[in-house]
Order: C-alpha cells, then sequence, then structure tokens
C-alpha cells in the first residue's frame, strides 16, 4: 500500500468532525484531530440544519438524519416563519420559508454524535497551536505542550478566531481579521411547557421555528432536544459595534436596547422573562469575516467558521460548513499523491469563495431587514417578504452532485496543467 496523506484538522467543533468523518472514508488519507479545550465539547445556541445541509451530511454519514434524530435529539421542522414583533403592524405575517426547515438541534449532543463516529486515537484534545511552519512537502506543527506533528495538509477548523487563519496572510491577518457584525445576541433554553405557557399556544401548534422582526431587535425561538425544549433568542442592533464579546445583560440594559414599540408586540414581554429567568444572563457580540482574500495557501487551508464567519440571521453558518467538509472530502478523497494536496486545496477555495463569500454578505443584509435597519423596507411585511425571499433563495440553489463533480474535474484539470505544487 502507498505511504498514506497526513491529514490534521485543528479545532474540533462541528466543522472540523465532520471535515474529519468526511476524509476518514478514504484509506488513502491518515487524519488527525486536534482541539485546544481539554476535551471535546461544544457551547453556544441551537442550530438549524436545511434539507441542503442534510443532503451534504448524508453523503458524509449516511443515514444522517435518522442518526440525528435518534442520537442527538434533532427535531423535524416545519417551514420557519417571520412574522413582524413590533409597532402597530405587531402580528402581520412576512413569510413561512420554505416547506421543510430541515432538523433543528443543540450543539452539545450534535458533537457528542459526530465524536462517536471517529476513533479515539485520531483524537487530540489538549493541544493548542503554538506554530505552523510550512514548506514545499510538508506543514510542520507545534503545540503548546511541546509536542509537535508533520502533515501533508493543514486544515483550520477552529472558529472565528482561527489561529491557523493568521497563517494564511501572514502581515495582512489583522486586515482580514473577524470584526463585529453589528449586533449582539441573548438566548436560554426553556423547558417546552414553561415557554408554551409564557408565550402562548398559538406558537407552537406547528413544529417550526419563529422570527419575530421589529425595530432594533428581532426575538427568535424553535423546538429542539426531542421537542422538551424551546431555544430563545433575542438579539438587538449593537451601534457601537463594541469589540466586547460577552456583556452582563439585565432588566435595565434590555429596557434600553429593545425600543418602547416592543411593547406593542406579542411576544416581547414573555420573551424578556424567559431570558432573564436565569443565573447570570449573559449578551454576546455577533462577528464576522468582512475579508477573506481565499481559503488556501499551498499545504494549508481553513473552512467553516475560519474561513466565513457570518452572522447568524440566515442560519447558514452550520450548513455551509458542512458543505465545506462535503467538497473537501471529495477533493482529498480524489488525490493520489502528498504532492496533489496543494492543487487540492487550491480548489476547494476556489469552489467554495464565491457561496460562502456570499452567505457573509447576504447574512449582513437579512439581519438589517430583520431589524427594521433598512430604509427602504421599514417593517413592511410585503416589502420585507420579497427582500428577504431574494436573500434566502441562494442557500438552497446548489446541486451538489454537480458540485463535486466540478471540483474534482476542475483539480485534475490544474493538475494535468503542472498544478500539482504551487
Amino acid at each position: 500500500m502507498a505511504e498514506r496523506i497526513r491529514i490534521g484538522i485543528i479545532g474540533g467543533g462541528l466543522a472540523g468532525l465532520t471535515t474529519a468523518i468526511a476524509l476518514t472514508k478514504h484509506q488513502h488519507l491518515d487524519v488527525h484531530v486536534y482541539e485546544s479545550a481539554p476535551e471535546f465539547t461544544e457551547r453556544g445556541a441551537g442550530i438549524g440544519l436545511s434539507p441542503l445541509a442534510l443532503e451534504a451530511l448524508d453523503d458524509i454519514i449516511p443515514s444522517a438524519v435518522e442518526l440525528l434524530k435518534t442520537k442527538a435529539g434533532a427535531v423535524e421542522a416545519d417551514a420557519a416563519r417571520l412574522v413582524i414583533g413590533s409597532g402597530p403592524s405587531a402580528g402581520a405575517l412576512v413569510a413561512d420559508l420554505e416547506e421543510s426547515a430541515g432538523l433543528t438541534l443543540s450543539r452539545a449532543p450534535l458533537l457528542q454524535t459526530l465524536l462517536s463516529l471517529l476513533p479515539k486515537d485520531k483524537l487530540h484534545a489538549g493541544k493548542r497551536l503554538q506554530s505552523l511552519e510550512q514548506s514545499v512537502s510538508e506543514v510542520v506543527v507545534a503545540f503548546e505542550d511541546g509536542t509537535s506533528a508533520h502533515f501533508d495538509a493543514v486544515v483550520g477548523a477552529d472558529g472565528i478566531f482561527s489561529s491557523v487563519r493568521k497563517y494564511l496572510f501572514i502581515e495582512e491577518w489583522e486586515e482580514h481579521a473577524a470584526s463585529p457584525a453589528g449586533w449582539w445576541d441573548c438566548r436560554r433554553l426553556v423547558p417546552f411547557e414553561k415557554a408554551k405557557e409564557v408565550l402562548g399556544e398559538e406558537s407552537f401548534k406547528v413544529d417550526r421555528q419563529y422570527a419575530w422582526l421589529g425595530d432594533g431587535a428581532a426575538m427568535l425561538h424553535g423546538l429542539v432536544e426531542n421537542k422538551t425544549m424551546v431555544q430563545c433568542i433575542i438579539a438587538v442592533v449593537d451601534k457601537s459595534f463594541s469589540v466586547d464579546r460577552k456583556r452582563e445583560v439585565t432588566r435595565e440594559s434590555l429596557r434600553d436596547a429593545l425600543p418602547a414599540s416592543w411593547d406593542q408586540g406579542p411576544v416581547a414581554k414573555g420573551m424578556v422573562e424567559l431570558i432573564l429567568d436565569q443565573d447570570s444572563p449573559k449578551g454576546y457580540a455577533q462577528w464576522e469575516h468582512k475579508t477573506t482574500p481565499t481559503y488556501a495557501r499551498k499545504r494549508i487551508c481553513i473552512l467553516g467558521d475560519a474561513a466565513h464567519a457570518t452572522s447568524p440571521w440566515q442560519g447558514a453558518g452550520a450548513g455551509i460548513s458542512i458543505e465545506d467538509a462535503f467538497v473537501l472530502g471529495h477533493l482529498l478523497g480524489a488525490v493520489s499523491s502528498a504532492a496533489e494536496v496543494p492543487t487540492a486545496l487550491k480548489t476547494f477555495s476556489a469552489v467554495r469563495w464565491p457561496r460562502c463569500q456570499e452567505v457573509v454578505e447576504n447574512g449582513r443584509r437579512t439581519g438589517r431587514l430583520f431589524c427594521g435597519q433598512d430604509q427602504a423596507a421599514g417593517l413592511d411585511a410585503e416589502k420585507l417578504r420579497n427582500e428577504l425571499g431574494a436573500l434566502f433563495e441562494p442557500l438552497g440553489d446548489l446541486d451538489l452532485g454537480v458540485l463535486a463533480e466540478h471540483a474534482v474535474e476542475g483539480m485534475r484539470v490544474l493538475l494535468r496543467c503542472g498544478g500539482g505544487v504551487l
């Protein structure tokens, strides 16, 4: 058997583990995942996986939907419903986004499900990156614990504030670093019966996610964990674009952040009470990558939030991370030697960059519409419906089979043209 191609993945979250699973399907790839934390854990808001994201995941993990339902408590969701939440038009329907919103689930059980699919000897926790040194033939990774490892390629899946990203842009990395998107949010997982009691039964007659659009803020809630819990989120405009990643949330701070027009809406009072009914509620800034010239440089590439962190307004971040894993899996699965790896990574960047940067831009525009910041649309339900429909449509407009085929063929064309070594 030919010598296996060594792949090191930095970051053990959704993007890193999904990529590892996609790559370990190929016997010629020797894949290892490194996580800086003492153990593989996941925190943060629940996520939604669209039908397209689930299609990509099913290519990586056979019968993925059933697995997520039985092991991760995923809930099938009806169309996500958008409703005006503040002002005189409060309660007006904006749109039902699609017939099926896919699955909603919490991050922690999703991570545990993904971990269960990988050999334990390929998972390395407590490995914080110290440096990367790239040569023509390999990448040497040094960790803060004094150990090091040699790879034919390194994949940075280490989140918004990625350490690997710095090695792509060298002197220019600060110019392309993550920056505040202009919103912050606070959230809480609430037992289903409690949420129904506070928010009203009308919001729970159908298993769907709700987004309440309004003046200077938006409120969202949706079922997770086998319909036993409801994720509640209040997101507000941050006019100062504060670089503080976390803040204390109090009744007074929410009162200051939410315009009085929310008092006319049907859910604001209840959502505020649910958010505050927890120990030390916190608000978290939304960050994004406004500029990212490339996702690859020689034998190093980045994907997921490390490459294209986006504000969460379209719920697309997890989905495009899975798409990344899908594409990289097909490309590296098709290489025959370590010499071809740089061309595979170059092709990955070329294929993924246009779509992912569009998602970042459209996510920002969606947030402005959700929070009534678009002067032309305001909180007019019909105008919002038209504008948001145009922004959400591209998310599902992708043929994964064609994408994979074109990516691999593009890589082979480059290799025939001498693109094996950059």
